[in-house]
């Protein structure tokens, strides 16, 4: 309580004294007293209301409402790996009619020759419908640019499914939702593995026999060469660093044993987290009799930008190990891919996958043109991720002549603020560095949490019970989610606008935008840069509505949508102030992807980049370090649920990002294709693609659609 309170309650309770003790003062004396007392009194009422006013605007913080998804999918249906999935040979091996003829004529060698001595083979009782026929297409949609087919050096082939087709790594974790037995990578290139008794040793033996999409062998010198001169080479962009693979600053190595058999090396025991990073994304290998020639390490006339640039998107067909490989590509407008005829998988009776001969992308702009094409029936996929796409979609759902279905998952799709906290990372003049000053004050990060009306700005995006607020954090689908670790700060403009009175600012100039009061920016409007993804649709709507928000507490917005390799490109470089985005499935699933979660690697949080390998944690980031490193190597469920809870109070407390909303995301697919997962989410530890396993679809011959390059094979020159 104020001192002034403290000294006006002294005296009324004197002058209470005074009346009661002096009976017998003259009646004007007393009319005094009494008159003194009524004029205290009312000044004590008046301060003591702006104190209880003050409190309660400063507070903010409540219990996180409960909430649930608008509608729940089906349970995924679970089987052990090895009702899955095997390595075996099989007594014979088939291919589609129309590739018989190439083996005929020479262009291919035969299909037993192509595949390896014991191929990955799909169990048909794991199978939804069953071992399929060949033919037909699948037709979807991508609203991201092509960058190139360098995929370890950080390009992106166009996302939304491109890029799932394209790589292949040691391990797979998007089918893990499938797995009953355990909560553990499925194997892939390589086919199994074994840790030594004391835990520091994982040795791996890799698939024998497989070839690249050119015929060329797989071996561990692919592997190799991924390992020394992409991930650890520190001038490629690669997708993790040296930093990712350490533990508590302690290196992991690996070394080829021979052809087939590569060893990892850990400095803890049984770092079983560590598996999640060699999935697709992080541990993409490359083929090494393709990309050495680029690289300087390998040749003396080549540099790290020809590197990267070496394989242009119209440059076609390029080498991967994946089940189709691009033939075709208009920028703008079309990616064709066409099966692989050395994919390494094939079902129970033999026959080579895919299923399918064809993938067929359009390119758009925007992400909502995948949605709106589905509706239309041009497209057999949409995430629906885009909130103000849901009703449209659900109601053409319900017509008689929908093509396709809707699943619907858990609340993983959660938008969020986040704010750049790099101290030093693309600080170029005084204005820069005020403001990252300001961005890791956590005052100001509440000051913009409480200046957000999330319900408002929910059913802005789309009416209807489909989003709710969230604090941000670990998403409430998250199986380690539990809303009492939560710190809420709900809409407060008024305790916005005192937070920042207290950190100095003030309109001094009357036109309705804060000023700084103080340091090199003094007198300048409170002035900043917010961007987001142009195929998130919702994430520019959320935007553009935060522009009106934040100008009604006195701060100005300049927004800009932005490509999703521009975002990439500066979250990296440290150039942005603040953004809008979608959270990732390290909120949703965070043991499998432990070290994005805190500043832990070099590379992530993405709001927080290292800056060459330094970085000034804040006091709650070393906190948030600390619990995640315990956390990943902790072999205790009940323990790690206790860290994550620990871990998301801290988190939310500090704002380390700003969540928006959450809601939960939609699968929809054509009703002709077969062997979709029951239950599969469209988010979970990977994006749709990563999930269905889309070389065991396939299509009944009377729903085939007409292929747009029928009977083609990727073909290589010399």
């Amino acid at each position: 309580m104020k001192k002034s309170v403290t000294i006006m309650l002294a005296m009324l309770i004197v002058l209470s004294m005074l009346i009661s003790c002096v009976p017998a003062a003259p009646p004007e004396v007393v009319e005094k007293i009494v008159e003194v007392e009524k004029i205290v009194m009312e000044t004590v009422e008046v301060e003591v209301e702006k104190i209880v006013q003050e409190v309660v605007e400063i507070q903010g913080a409540i219990p996180y409402p409960d909430g649930a998804p608008l509608t729940i999918g089906r349970e995924p249906k679970k089987f052990n790996l090895d009702e899955m999935i095997v390595y075996k040979a099989l007594d014979e091996y088939s291919q589609p009619e129309w590739m018989d003829a190439l083996v005929e004529d020479g262009t291919l060698p035969p299909v037993a020759e192509r595949l390896p001595a014991e191929p990955q083979v799909f169990l048909e009782g794991a199978m939804s419908n069953g071992l399929g026929e060949y033919g037909g297409m699948w037709r979807d949609f991508s609203a991201c640019p092509t960058e190139g087919w360098n995929l370890g050096a950080g390009q992106t082939q166009g996302w939304f499914g491109i890029n799932i087709i394209y790589q292949e790594a040691l391990l797979k974790t998007g089918p893990i939702f499938l797995r009953g037995d355990a909560v553990l990578p499925f194997p892939n290139l390589a086919k199994d593995w074994e840790w030594s008794e004391d835990g520091l040793e994982l040795t791996m033996n890799l698939i024998e026999g497989a070839k690249w999409s050119d015929g060329e062998d797989f071996n561990s010198e692919d592997v190799m060469f991924t390992w020394e001169h992409i991930i650890l080479d520190t001038n490629v962009n690669s997708n993790t660093s040296r930093t990712t693979w350490q533990v508590d600053g302690q290196d992991i190595t690996l070394e080829a044993l021979d052809d087939y058999t590569i060893k990892w090396t850990f400095p803890v025991p049984f770092p079983v987290q560590k598996m999640f990073v060699m999935d697709d994304y992080d541990f993409n290998i490359v083929p090494e009799h393709i990309w050495a020639q680029y690289h300087p390490a390998f040749n003396s006339d080549a540099d790290y930008d020809t590197f990267m640039t070496a394989w242009p998107p119209d440059r076609l067909p390029p080498v991967t190990m994946g089940p189709w490989v691009a033939v075709d590509y208009k920028t703008d407008e079309i990616m064709v891919l066409r099966r692989n005829p050395y994919y390494w998988k094939v079902d129970e009776a033999g026959k080579q996958l895919p299923y399918l001969d064809e993938v067929l992308f359009e390119k758009g702009t925007q992400g909502v043109g995948r949605t709106l094409g589905t509706l239309a029936g041009s497209i057999d996929h949409s995430n629906l991720e885009n909130p103000g796409t849901f009703i449209e979609t659900m109601k053409r759902q319900a017509e008689d002549d929908a093509h396709f279905y809707v699943e619907w998952g858990p609340e993983t799709l959660g938008y969020y603020l986040q704010v750049n906290q790099s101290a030093t990372l693309g600080v170029e003049d005084e204005r820069d560095a005020a403001l990252r000053e300001l961005f890791r004050n956590v005052d100001f990060r509440r000051a913009l949490s409480q200046a957000i009306d999330r319900d408002g700005l929910g059913q802005a995006v789309v009416r209807g019970p489909f989003l709710r607020p969230w604090a941000g954090g670990l998403f409430p689908g998250s199986p380690y989610f539990d809303k009492d670790s939560v710190v809420y700060y709900p809409y407060a403009p008024e305790a916005t606008e005192k937070l920042l009175a207290g950190l100095g600012f003030e309109d001094t100039d009357g036109n309705g935008i804060l000023n700084w009061t103080d340091g090199p920016l003094a007198g300048d409007d409170l002035v900043i840069a917010l961007q987001a993804v142009e195929d998130q649709q919702a994430s520019v709507e959320m935007a553009e509505a935060l522009v009106a928000l934040f100008n009604q507490v006195g701060i100005q917005i300049n927004f800009r949508p932005v490509t999703s390799p521009t975002s990439r490109e500066t979250n990296l470089a440290g150039n942005w102030e603040m953004e809008i985005t979608r959270g990732a499935q390290e909120w949703a699933v965070p043991f499998t992807r432990a070290d994005d979660i805190a500043p832990v690697t070099d590379q992530m949080p993405f709001w927080h980049v290292a800056d060459a390998g330094e970085r000034q944690l804040q006091p709650f980031e070393e906190e948030l370090v600390r619990i995640v490193n315990e956390f990943k190597l902790e072999p205790n469920a009940d323990r790690r649920q206790a860290l994550m809870n620990e871990y998301n109070q801290i988190f939310t407390e500090n704002l380390y990002d700003i969540g928006i909303v959450i809601g939960s995301y939609g699968l929809a697919l054509a009703e002709r294709f077969q062997n979709i997962p029951v239950g599969t989410p469209t988010f979970l530890y990977q994006w749709t693609w990563g999930n269905v396993q889309p070389d065991q679809v396939w299509v009944p011959e009377d729903q085939q659609l007409e292929q747009i390059r029928p009977n083609a094979i990727p073909l290589y020159g010399e």
